[in-house]
């Protein structure tokens, strides 16, 4: 299929590797001009050189850190006109609830949340007097089915999904797209290191831990395994094709089956 993406404009946020790479490899791909974003310069501009080469697209690095307004507005500044632009960055840490402080509320908020917000605010406008846009956040299925292991982070993924059906309301009939991916479980680095650490609190070995993960936190897995970035990012850029214009303010699912409701 043709996603018709030659010569658009996409910003990938937190994009240097897992999903967000990924994502940003599959719309290289289909012929957009991707903007690479974190907060390390050199591995931004490491995954940009990556990219380009991979795919033979084109493929540019902007640094900035989007848990901050003047972040998000260097990178805002830089990145010029966007049609596709990709909610992706985000964090998380498995904390007992009584033990999140408000400093790590406020973190994981303008992180997950404010990050979204602030892009999509700039650059919404020129996406509409052109014609044409794409917005898409990165959720997850724990902003459905919210982690007792982080409850904060859970909250910041539903936060998002309301987002971005709000925003998909006020850019109707616009040409203009707005919706939300929910992975399940998926090999990241980010991934990794959570599952890491649980396997250090519960003093067990982490390659056994890694295998019986999904089997013991999210038993209602369907595919049994954690889901690779790629088939993620399929779907993703998909929803930044032509052919998923009539696609707005939906919630769509690459979690293995994780989540038990039909709607």
């Amino acid at each position: 299929m043709d996603l018709k993406l030659e010569g658009k404009r996409a910003l990938v946020t937190g994009s240097t590797a897992g999903i967000g790479y990924a994502i940003a490899k599959g719309l290289a791909r289909e012929g957009a001009t991707v903007i690479v974003n974190g907060r390390n310069k050199d591995r931004v501009r490491e995954a940009a050189e990556a990219i380009a080469k991979e795919t033979g697209g084109s493929a540019i690095g902007i640094a900035a850190d989007l848990g901050t307004a003047a972040g998000a507005d260097e990178l805002i500044s830089e990145a010029g006109d966007v049609d596709i632009l990709v909610n992706n960055v985000g964090i998380f840490e498995p904390v007992p609830f009584v033990d999140i402080s408000d400093a790590a509320w406020q973190e994981i908020f303008d992180v997950n949340v404010m990050s979204g917000v602030r892009l999509s605010r700039a650059l919404v406008p020129g996406m509409v007097e052109r014609g044409w846009g794409r917005i898409i956040f990165i959720s997850s299925e724990s902003g459905v089915q919210i982690p007792a292991e982080m409850v904060h982070y859970g909250l910041t993924k539903t936060a998002q999904l309301a987002l971005s059906r709000g925003i998909a309301e006020s850019v109707a009939g616009t040409g203009v797209t707005s919706n939300a991916v929910l992975p399940g479980p998926t090999r990241s680095e980010g991934v990794v290191e959570f599952v890491e650490k649980l396997a250090e609190d519960q003093q067990v070995d982490k390659e056994a831990f890694e295998r019986d993960f999904v089997k013991t936190m999210r038993p209602s897995s369907l595919i049994g395994r954690f889901a690779e970035s790629e088939e993620v990012a399929n779907l993703v850029v998909f929803l930044c094709g032509e052919g998923a214009s009539a696609v707005t303010g939906a919630s769509l699912r690459a979690d293995g089956g994780v989540v038990r409701s039909i709607v």
